[in-house]
């Protein structure tokens, strides 16, 4: 539906005979405005089946088609996988992966110009639920349509349910911090008992059992969105000066375009897949990388030398492309947890607990486990620094947090030097290295949005989130790439390279930071 045709708690209209109830936007939940609450859950959910479904791309994609698994009673069934090899299997997760962060671009755009976040956030919902539902059919074609539609709907969900807790406080301050932290913890609880649950399902019954279970998770969400959508106000409703004409004609080319550009991809994926293209998907994602990586260095070239900047603006966008590049480093190393981090706690780690083979996916919430426990550690330390004036500036943590992945893998490393599939090592080698992981995101992760804000040209910010967006989407396409090796390199040496090459990046940042820091004059950083 085009804006100003829909009626009822997700209406895309700002008038006010059919706005939400102002009483209702004033009601409160701990303190805040109780749409939060509405906003904590439907996150809290679609993490759930993000991270759920995350847990078992790999290991789902590389098991044997004549996989069998033995039930409690002794008989053995079949669970078949794909039979995919490692190469293959990691270039087609870091594809999703990336097109995930990459299709938030669009779906900001629709939300801001066509539909306002609420509905956004709504369509999106049932299209990632669609997704999962359609890959818990047991083919191949519905796998990969599964993975589309989840692309497509995440694209639309994720950044903009931000952008309506954002809306809650119009008054900005240390409340709205508040309120993202709270909403932080629904992101990272969703993330903690999405793979618990779709892992016992898939690996010890069924994998379709455990697409399907994220489905009934995203379902879940979207129910409670909708029931409690008028608690969140006029909160992510459209707000826009056009007439509803004008937005109908501006949604038909937009979606014109858009589906023209998705018709062409799969009619390319169609003769890539039936060889009448002879690419791997290997060589497809290298390019792409590549591809994206030259497109947002000429793009930073354009706005250094074209963009009508001052000398100050310049050289704080300098900033903003040193940290993308830094960012998308340690995505490459921090996403190899769904993908060869996954495959050796399935392949080389003890999982038996007192007869009981432990799901190699329920490894997968260890990182959210320690991020719920830590994260308010680090806030007070910040602080604490802060009013001492030892605060590390934004470069120093994103430098430490690169550093923090490094030494995960160092560690990681160590414990598979003796690793192989009749030598298993102790879970606890996965658990330290995912310790250093979290120490590192936390470093580098939160203060990444907010520099952005802070650094960006009044007229660009927009723009500087979307490479924000593209830095992970990089991030997360060669993480897939770097996974692949697992098929030609031994654990091990491949963890040991991974830290030498982020540890090298991390150190220059280290030592960069001062000067990167110079480079600007706000003092906030």
């Amino acid at each position: 539906m085009f804006p100003g045709k829909e009626s009822g708690p997700l209406n895309e209209s700002t008038t006010p005979s059919t706005s939400p109830s102002a009483a209702s936007a004033h009601r409160s939940w701990f303190g805040h405005p109780a749409g939060l609450s509405t906003l904590f859950f439907t996150e809290m959910w679609e993490r759930f089946s993000y991270y759920g479904m995350r847990a078992l791309l790999a290991l789902y994609m590389t098991t044997a088609t004549t996989n069998v698994i033995l039930r409690g009673d002794g008989s053995e069934v079949a669970n078949p996988g794909m039979g995919l090899d490692v190469g293959t299997a990691a270039a087609i997760y870091g594809l999703y992966t990336s097109l995930v962060y990459i299709m938030a671009l669009p779906g900001g755009w629709i939300a801001d110009n066509l539909w306002g976040q609420r509905k956004a956030v709504w369509v999106g919902g049932w299209i990632i639920a669609l997704g999962h539902f359609t890959m818990a059919v047991p083919s191949t074609f519905a796998f990969f349509l599964g993975l589309v539609f989840v692309i497509l709907g995440t694209g639309l969900l994720k950044p903009n349910v931000s952008t309506v807790v954002g809306d809650l406080y119009p008054e900005g301050g240390a409340r709205r911090d508040a309120g993202f932290s709270i909403f932080y913890m629904g992101i990272n609880l969703g993330a903690l008992l999405g793979p618990l649950v779709t892992s016992f399902l898939a690996e010890s019954y069924n994998w379709h059992w455990g697409f399907g279970a994220a489905g009934v998770g995203m379902a879940l969400g979207l129910i409670q969105y909708r029931s409690r959508a008028h608690l969140l106000g006029d909160a992510g409703l459209l707000k826009t000066s056009d007439s509803a004409a004008q937005v109908a004609a501006r949604s038909r080319r937009f979606f014109g375009g858009f589906f023209a550009v998705v018709l062409a991809v799969v009619a390319f994926g169609y003769l890539v897949s039936s060889g009448v293209i002879p690419v791997t998907l290997t060589g497809i994602a290298t390019v792409l990388g590549y591809g994206v990586a030259v497109i947002i260095a000429a793009y930073f070239v354009y706005l250094w030398t074209m963009g009508g900047h001052s000398p100050e603006e310049n050289r704080r966008l300098g900033v903003i492309f040193w940290l993308f590049l830094l960012i998308a480093v340690f995505w490459s190393g921090f996403e190899q947890a769904g993908s060869s981090l996954n495959l050796f706690g399935r392949d080389y780690t003890d999982r038996n607990i007192l007869g009981w083979l432990m799901p190699a996916g329920f490894l997968q919430s260890v990182n959210s486990f320690f991020i719920i426990l830590l994260a308010p550690v680090f806030g007070a330390l910040w602080v604490w620094l802060e009013r001492r004036n030892r605060n590390p500036s934004i470069p120093m943590k994103a430098g430490m947090g690169l550093v923090g992945l490094t030494i995960g893998f160092f560690v990681l490393a160590w414990g598979a030097a003796n690793a192989s599939v009749d030598n298993l090592v102790s879970p606890s080698w996965l658990v330290v290295t995912y310790f250093f992981h979290t120490v590192g995101e936390l470093c580098i992760s939160p203060i990444g949005l907010s520099a952005i804000t802070k650094l960006s040209p009044a007229n660009r910010v927009g723009q500087m989130m979307g490479v924000w967006f593209v830095g992970a989407a990089l991030g997360n396409l060669f993480a897939g790439l770097v996974a692949g090796r697992l098929a030609d390199l031994a654990p091990a040496p491949l963890f040991q390279n991974i830290a030498m090459t982020i540890g090298a990046v991390g150190i220059v940042g280290l030592v960069a930071a001062p000067w990167v820091k110079r480079l600007i004059s706000d003092k906030s950083l």
